[in-house]
C-alpha cells in the first residue's frame, strides 16, 4: 500500500487468521454436506462470521456481496488471511448524519468531504463500498482485489474499496481523498 507510514501487523491479527482458518477446516465436512459445490466458500464464511459477528453485508449490491466473497474465500483458504467488514452499505439517512456530524467536527462542509460525502455522492450508499480490516487483509485486497473488481480508492482511507466492475481490471485513479473533484460554494476546486 503507499502510505507514508506502513501500520505493522500486530500479533494477535496472526493468531486470530490461524484461528479462523482452523475454525474453517473444521467446518468443511458440513460445509460440503450442505453446498457440495461451494463448500469452502460456506466454510469460510461461517468461521469468519464467528471472528467477525457483528458484520452485516445486507445492502451490499450483488455484484459487490459476490465479489466480497470470492475475495475473501481466497484470502482465507490460499494466504490464510482474513478480510472483515466494517461497514458496507449505509442507509442514506445514516450517511447524511455522519456527514453532518464531520461538518460540525472539522468546521466546513468542504473539509467534511476529505472523509464523508453526502448521501447522493456515497457509493457506501449505493451498496457498492466496503470498508475493512485489518490492515493486514486490506493490503491482500489491494494487491489482489482486482480480480474482482475491488479497488482502493483513496490515499487516505486505506481500508475503503468500492465494487468497479467497468474498470475491467484496470484500477481506476486513486484520489487523495473522497472530496477531490468538489468544487466548494465560493468556488474552490478541491
Amino acid at each position: 500500500m503507499d502510505e507514508p507510514r506502513t501500520i505493522p501487523p500486530r500479533p494477535r491479527d496472526r493468531l486470530y487468521a490461524v484461528v479462523t482458518l482452523v475454525i474453517a477446516v473444521l467446518l468443511l465436512p458440513a460445509a460440503f454436506v450442505r453446498r457440495p459445490g461451494r463448500a469452502r466458500e460456506l466454510a469460510c464464511c461461517w468461521a469468519l462470521w464467528m471472528r467477525f459477528p457483528a458484520e452485516d453485508l445486507t445492502g451490499l449490491s450483488d455484484g459487490a456481496r459476490a465479489a466480497f466473497t470470492a475475495a475473501r474465500t481466497e484470502a482465507l483458504w490460499r494466504h490464510g488471511q482474513l478480510i472483515g467488514l466494517t461497514s458496507g452499505y449505509r442507509d442514506p439517512l445514516v450517511q447524511q448524519r455522519m456527514f453532518e456530524e464531520e461538518v460540525r467536527r472539522s468546521g466546513s462542509p468542504a473539509l467534511a468531504r476529505m472523509l464523508v460525502l453526502p448521501p447522493a455522492e456515497s457509493s457506501h450508499v449505493k451498496g457498492i463500498a466496503l470498508d475493512v480490516r485489518p490492515h493486514e487483509g486490506a493490503r491482500w485486497l489491494e494487491e489482489h482485489g482486482a480480480r474482482y473488481d475491488l479497488y482502493r480508492l483513496y490515499d487516505n482511507e486505506w481500508w475503503h474499496f468500492e465494487y468497479r466492475p467497468d474498470c475491467g481490471g484496470t484500477p481506476p485513479r486513486r484520489r487523495p481523498h473522497p472530496g477531490v473533484g468538489y468544487v466548494s460554494e465560493n468556488g474552490d476546486q478541491l
